[in-house]
């Protein structure tokens, strides 16, 4: 199957066995691609990797738990003996946490950081040597909206997000000169299954982010499809959400103390204000 996208043809995903990583997984996979899913969920992996070798050119499911760089390195050596390398590698796996800055344990900052952080700087880490070898490669790291939007109640998983960004930008002119591209994705809500590994202090978060999500006018597989295209013309930011880049753009816009009056605002209606 031709890929009218981009020349590449080996994938790396993880958090890949479900919600947005199974999504974008399954795009490329039609596309004709080798792809390869690491996750923690083992009945899940096993299952989407039967589910993508209906169209992948080759899939191959990885028990990857991004808080272990050996892991991670386990998966990029086989990849390089089997595939000779990896074209693309998304830094998908991640996790929300909810609550109050007196009420989030710091076990629970510690959780977070371990994975939606440092599971993405261990995955660059682990595969930029690769692509330097290869001359070339591109890596495509999931942040969110509310890295870029200081949304109240969210202090640990924005902070994640925003590093992820940071991160991101940083590596972007790091290792342009090794031919090597960077992506950073920003949705706001949509639906996938955040969720249910979501640790929260306020009450009903569950019910709120289900109504959140129900909302977006984008599915996972839309999304996938505009990083897909991002990616392939070498694009850097990619803020999926019209109403999201409309509030991005008052935040770098706007003098700090009136954007604040206005995100204060709308917190409230959505059940902010205690």
């Amino acid at each position: 199957m031709s890929n009218n996208l981009s020349p590449q043809k080996r994938i790396f995903i993880t958090g890949g066995a479900s919600g947005f990583g199974f999504a974008l997984a399954n795009f490329y996979a039609q596309q004709g691609w080798r792809v390869a899913i690491g996750d923690i969920q083992e009945e899940l992996g096993q299952q989407a990797q039967q589910t993508l070798a209906q169209n992948a050119q080759e899939v191959r499911y990885f028990h990857c738990d991004v808080t272990d760089e050996v892991d991670l390195q386990r998966v990029a050596d086989t990849l390089l003996e089997a595939w000779g390398g990896v074209d693309l590698v998304v830094n998908n796996a991640g996790v929300a946490q909810v609550g109050a800055i007196e009420t989030v344990s710091l076990d629970d900052w510690h959780w977070i950081i371990n994975i939606n952080l440092l599971g993405v700087v261990r995955g660059c880490k682990v595969f930029t040597p690769i692509f330097k070898q290869q001359k070339q490669g591109h890596f495509i790291n999931i942040a969110s909206m509310a890295g870029l939007l200081d949304v109240p109640n969210m202090s640990a998983y924005n902070s994640t997000k925003a590093a992820v960004v940071s991160l991101s930008e940083t590596l972007q002119h790091e290792l342009a000169p090794s031919n090597i591209g960077v992506t950073v994705v920003c949705p706001s809500f949509f639906r996938t299954n955040l969720g249910n590994s979501m640790r929260s202090t306020v009450p009903n978060m569950d019910k709120t982010l289900d109504k959140l999500m129900s909302k977006s006018d984008l599915s996972a597989d839309d999304i996938a499809r505009q990083v897909a295209a991002a990616a392939a013309q070498k694009h850097f930011y990619v803020l999926p959400h019209a109403t999201g880049r409309r509030i991005w753009r008052l935040k770098r816009w706007l003098p700090r103390g009136l954007y604040a009056r206005l995100m204060q605002q709308q917190f409230a209606k959505v059940g902010g204000k205690r």
